[in-house]
């Protein structure tokens, strides 16, 4: 009766202790943020956001009473999937560049860059980003901080040089924004004879 007292006790007891064990070798838990720090965080973020002017492009505008402006129906959603884009004008002397009348799309010697989705949507935003993805994609200027550089007009080196906790802050606020399933085009290359 002993014996088996002590087996079912030690049955109980073992996950308590390997759990422990499996906390010291670790080192000690990262706490998750407070509701409230995550509140600031955000708070911080949109703060930023607004301040940088991000809507500015990757929100596409639409006509108002007062001219275009910014479509906060499709808040930080990019360049609309479903508006085609037709050849950029020649430009010549000064004219280097040019925008789309939504202010998503734009066309230089780069070629025709969009402006991304930045809303937590999983298929077409930033849902599957991770921190530290957004951070070194702001910091090298290259997408999901790997791929393919980023394009003109995003001023990431603008942006990349925030510090860290106000990239957080920044990427905790597109977090916290309504997601919005939009695909936007990948970037076309500018024709081969501009190239040489």
């Amino acid at each position: 009766m002993q014996r088996r007292s002590f087996a079912l006790l030690a049955l109980i007891l073992a996950p308590m202790f390997a759990t422990s064990a499996v906390a010291i070798a670790n080192g000690p838990a990262t706490p998750a943020p407070t509701p409230a720090a995550n509140a600031e965080a955000i708070a911080r973020g949109g703060y930023l956001v607004r301040f940088g002017m991000c809507n500015d492009c990757h929100t596409p505008f639409k006509m108002g009473p007062k001219g275009p402006g910014p479509d906060m129906t499709r808040a930080l959603s990019g360049h609309p999937s479903d508006f085609a884009v037709p050849p950029p004008p020649a430009m010549s002397g000064p004219w280097v560049m040019a925008g789309l009348a939504t202010n998503t799309a734009w066309a230089g010697p780069w070629g025709i860059s969009f402006t991304a989705n930045l809303t937590p949507d999983k298929d077409t935003g930033l849902g599957n980003w991770t921190e530290e993805m957004f951070i070194m994609a702001m910091r090298t200027g290259r997408h999901e901080g790997r791929g393919r550089p980023i394009l003109p007009p995003m001023p990431y080196q603008f942006v990349g040089s925030l510090k860290d906790e106000d990239l957080k802050a920044v990427f905790a606020y597109l977090r916290s924004i309504p997601a919005i399933h939009n695909k936007v085009p990948s970037p076309i290359d500018p024709p081969e004879e501009t190239k040489r």
